[in-house]
């Protein structure tokens, strides 16, 4: 699990979703290994194209964008980089998932935030979709995912309603805590 979700990350994609449900129904006991192996593997394999856009990913898109775009593109990138890359690695194929990672390379990301997000949401993908094949067998993986692809719009609007509300909450934690602070420190 952890090699193939390396090499579906990195370069030759692999059903990697098939592969992991198969071996999560053959051993429902520890189902969770292989999410937890699938994801590690995933931000692992992640790092190289995430290295190549850092490499040289940013002539890369100069000759495709202006100089204009290319700094618009990276003011978003920056307002929510964990987001650009942790909601990506959530969604199933065929999400361009390669071209997120080749953005945060070229946009500069931590390496750790990187890995941290692309952890984060390949986890709760391949958490869900062994706890799915445990309970309702092999099947769900597909029924999920003809759902999802059917109701894309749907679909990317919880994500968002989800993260946003989340962001949301973190922004107004922290700024209670800075309030807080400044108010002890006066």
């Amino acid at each position: 699990m952890l090699l193939g979700s390396f090499i579906d990350s990195a370069s030759i994609p692999i059903p990697i979703d098939v592969l992991m449900g198969m071996w999560a129904w053959n051993d429902r006991q520890h189902f969770y290994v292989y999410a937890l192996l699938a994801a590690l593997g995933s931000t692992l394999g992640g790092l190289i194209p995430f290295y190549v856009g850092r490499a040289g990913g940013e002539l890369f898109l100069l000759n495709r964008v202006n100089r204009a775009r290319f700094e618009s593109m990276r003011t978003q990138f920056e307002k929510q980089e964990f987001l650009a890359i942790m909601v990506p690695s959530l969604m199933p194929p065929p999400t361009p998932w390669k071209l997120f990672v080749f953005g945060a390379g070229v946009f500069e990301m931590q390496t750790l935030n990187f890995m941290l997000a692309v952890f984060t949401g390949r986890l709760i993908r391949f958490g869900v979709e062994t706890a799915l094949v445990v309970k309702y067998g092999p099947q769900i993986v597909n029924v999920v995912g003809d759902l999802a692809r059917k109701h894309l719009a749907a679909t990317l609007s919880v994500l968002v309603l989800i993260f946003g509300g989340l962001g949301w909450w973190m922004w107004r934690k922290l700024r209670t805590k800075r309030l807080d602070d400044a108010s002890q420190a006066l």
